[in-house]
């Protein structure tokens, strides 16, 4: 049976294109408009590149996978595409199929042909996406779940994509909040590498011809870590390895990761920064999950896990086992020291109101606001900081260097005068 790719409105204005089966044109055109739809386009489909053809068999991984990553943007599109099909009444199978074909990324292209494979089997969705822990989160299966159990998926779908769209543009600010500094810090140390190997060598070479035996302190300092480099740059190459590798080996450890995780609150300047963004995503997360109908004790255990910080994480971990056993969300938290008063008093009222989803949405658009202001003190607080320190360096190994010779000269001019007396 031929296949015809088509291009269709909804009924509230959303554009879809994607390809099915028919036997002709005609009988395509009339399946989509029997759907409520208002049909712009129906023609014959295109021949699929290789690395496009539909799988008819369970997903096999191959060795490039380790290496591909599926974004988070891609993921946020995947989920609005997918809720904007389920709305508008096309088949769970052929949403996937047609998802399948028109993904960018490769990797979530092979993932959502499994996805077909699998529901045609007669899996869940939601049990199929769980076979892709790397790919699609606790998060992400539960609130499909969620939606599959309370039949609304599409509306899943759609707080999946909001929540995806907003997490991607609150990392998007804190990587263009780093961004400069990292520039600076990636400048500064190329140029004293660059004077360290190259320049100081020759001014150390020059001191040495003119017979100065006793140099300053600053200038002896700097010729011996130039030296250092030149001759033993494998050490220090090797020393920064190591250090990286048992920095990374500490940091998974659970006590490695608690110390990082407490240095990342209280650290000057970017302290508060890394709170107000866990803070965001934690009712960020926590309220799409209780909009979608998921039990607060799973919300509360799904979001410890995706905080990214295990002092906030330990803190929910123990507001969960209390409400457990009966008691409010917000006294632990308030208990925990790690949530403002005001977010507790928040909290409070949407549980006394029933309406804790709405308040925790209300909290993460607050926080999303005080993210955007930190972010926009900290680059104007920290670009002069910066630059004064950039100065400060190059200045110092001018200035060690230089040093020697004004000293010589100085000492020469006094020599001088007191042999014409």
């Amino acid at each position: 049976m031929p296949t015809f790719a088509f291009t269709v409105k909804t009924t509230d204005g959303k554009t879809i294109t994607g390809t099915q089966e028919a036997t002709n044109a005609s009988e395509m055109r009339q399946r989509l408009v029997e759907q409520g739809m208002t049909v712009q386009k129906v023609a014959p489909a295109k021949a699929k590149p290789a690395s496009q053809q539909k799988v008819s068999g369970p997903y096999q991984p191959n060795f490039l996978d380790r290496f591909q990553k599926v974004k988070l943007a891609d993921l946020s599109i995947f989920c609005r595409q997918f809720s904007t099909m389920i709305d508008a009444g096309v088949t769970l199978v052929r949403s996937l199929d047609v998802l399948s074909e028109q993904t960018q990324n490769p990797k979530l292209r092979r993932i959502i042909a499994d996805l077909r494979y699998e529901v045609e089997s007669g899996n869940s969705l939601s049990k199929a996406m769980g076979k892709y822990p790397t790919v699609f989160s606790n998060l992400f299966v539960g609130l499909i779940r969620a939606g599959e159990v309370g039949g609304v998926l599409e509306e899943s779908l759609q707080r999946l994509s909001t929540f995806l769209e907003k997490d991607v543009e609150l990392r998007r600010k804190v990587k263009a909040a780093l961004t400069y500094p990292v520039l600076v810090a990636v400048a500064a140390l190329g140029i004293v590498m660059f004077l360290t190997l190259k320049i100081i060598p020759e001014f150390a070479k020059m001191f040495k011809e003119l017979g100065l035996k006793e140099l300053p302190w600053m200038t002896q300092m700097l010729v011996d870590f130039s030296n250092f480099m030149v001759t033993k740059f494998y050490l220090f190459a090797l020393g920064v390895v190591v250090f990286y590798i048992a920095f990374k080996m500490f940091t998974r450890t659970k006590f490695g990761r608690r110390v990082y995780d407490r240095f990342v609150l209280k650290v000057p300047v970017f302290g508060k920064l890394n709170h107000k963004v866990a803070l965001a995503r934690f009712a960020r997360t926590l309220s799409t999950l209780l909009a979608s109908g998921v039990p607060i004790l799973s919300a509360l255990e799904t979001v410890a896990g995706v905080v990214s910080n295990e002092i906030i994480s330990d803190a929910i971990l123990d507001a969960r086992a209390r409400v457990r056993e009966g008691d409010v969300i917000s006294e632990p938290l308030r208990k925990s020291k790690m949530f403002p008063p005001m977010v507790v008093q928040m909290i409070a009222i949407g549980q006394e109101s029933g309406s804790l989803d709405t308040m925790l949405s209300k909290i993460a658009d607050f926080y999303d606001g005080e993210v955007d202001a930190a972010i926009a003190s900290l680059t104007a607080a920290i670009e002069p900081i910066l630059i004064i320190f950039l100065g400060f360096t190059v200045g110092f190994i001018v200035i060690a260097m230089f040093l020697p010779l004004v000293n010589l000269i100085n000492g020469l001019s006094g020599g001088g005068g007191d042999e014409k007396e």
